[in-house]
């Protein structure tokens, strides 16, 4: 089963190359096979036979392409990060024939090392993240699922999601940890990747991280990287302009998916009114957020607050909008405290709580407590944050 995505290749691709990136399995093959023509020229560089020819010769590819002069003018490249040096090629092939490409990949690690920004503003970078509540629809999507299975959609639409969320980390530490020989200690990046999916949606300590995972700071702090780089994790600031209340400067982190995270700790299904439904009901609002941010509105700024006095707000997006999340059927006064905080140093202008309460309401004629499907429904329909009011 094929779920449309948000993102319009076909369109990008008519006035530019694209950089696609993003975590394993998100669909970005699916992506380009059903929504680009079939008149393309593909390389896929899972494929060992292709992948050993072209290693052992780059210039090959050019060759065949001018063989094989695809009509739509667009050359797909599938895992460009297993062989970075193609991209020598590829700036050529843009430079002198005029061709277009959809680059794939799942980690930005090597092409970091090699020096992506070789093809500057010749290919638009863009990230595919896992499904989104407006790719999915009503009829489709079940927060619990979410929650539980994780958004990847083989795994979402799967019927052994357990065994294939067991799979996917296999996969993960043989491929992009394993064989790009990012660790030396296959064992130790484990321990890390279980301590880390403890922290979850948490500010960063090196320091506790390293004493859990038995390993120095230095190489926490480099494993981390290692998870930004293949795509698995992403930082969140601190959100700093406010004056009255001294903030923390200390950035949070997310997993890409709650699936993941509950499979590294083996966890159980979580059940409403649980603490840990709660915390992943919370990751799971910055999914969207972020997704909606890099397909949507790429300028557009995202942090948490917290202050050195413990006032918190989970996400404050575009520098306008303060957005508190409560798994809460009933949101009551105490959950407002953060918002309140907030609202005080007057530099906001929307104050939201995205919560389980089944009906809008509005508190004081300043915070709107929201139902989350009517808050996904006003984030993806733009209703949040004006282009003008981004930073």
């Amino acid at each position: 089963m094929y779920i449309s995505r948000i993102i319009d290749l076909n369109a990008i691709v008519g006035q530019k190359s694209v950089l696609l990136l993003g975590p394993r399995q998100t669909g970005k093959t699916q992506l380009i096979t059903h929504t680009l023509s079939e008149e393309v020229a593909y390389y896929n560089l899972l494929d060992k036979e292709m992948f050993f020819r072209l290693a052992n010769d780059p210039t090959l590819i050019r060759k065949q392409v001018a063989a094989q002069k695809p009509k739509s003018g667009v050359v797909v490249i599938d895992e460009i990060q297993r062989l970075p040096e193609l991209l020598d090629e590829v700036h050529l092939m843009i430079e002198k024939d005029g061709l277009r490409f959809v680059l794939t990949g799942s980690s930005a690690r090597k092409l970091k090392a090699k020096g992506v920004n070789l093809l500057g503003g010749r290919a638009r970078q863009l990230t595919l993240h896992p499904l989104t509540y407006v790719e999915l629809g009503d009829k489709l999507f079940d927060l619990r699922k979410s929650l539980n299975r994780g958004l990847i959609p083989s795994i979402y639409l799967s019927d052994d999601p357990r065994a294939d969320l067991g799979a996917y980390l296999g996969t993960y530490l043989e491929n992009e940890i394993a064989n790009e020989a990012s660790v030396r200690n296959l064992p130790a990046f484990s321990r890390f990747l279980t301590t880390a999916a403890l922290c979850n949606g948490q500010i960063i300590n090196y320091s506790s991280i390293a004493s859990d995972a038995q390993v120095g700071r230095k190489v926490v702090a480099e494993y981390f990287q290692i998870l930004f780089d293949t795509l698995v994790a992403t930082e969140l600031p601190a959100w700093l302009q406010s004056k009255k209340r001294k903030p923390l400067e200390t950035s949070k982190f997310y997993f890409f998916d709650t699936g993941i995270v509950r499979a590294i700790l083996d966890l159980p299904p979580t059940k409403e009114k649980s603490k840990d439904f709660g915390d992943f009901f919370e990751a799971y609002i910055h999914h969207e957020l972020r997704s909606y941010i890099d397909y949507c509105r790429p300028n557009t700024t995202l942090h948490y607050w917290r202050t050195t006095t413990n006032h918190e707000v989970d996400f404050i997006l575009g520098g306008k909008v303060a957005i508190e999340v409560k798994a809460k059927a009933v949101v009551g006064e105490k959950d407002l405290q953060g918002l309140r905080a907030c609202e005080q140093e007057k530099l906001l202008n929307k104050y939201i709580v995205v919560s389980l309460e089944e009906r809008a309401r509005l508190v004081d004629d300043m915070f709107l407590i929201l139902p989350y499907k009517d808050f996904l429904n006003s984030l993806w329909n733009h209703e949040l944050i004006e282009a003008r009011e981004e930073i």
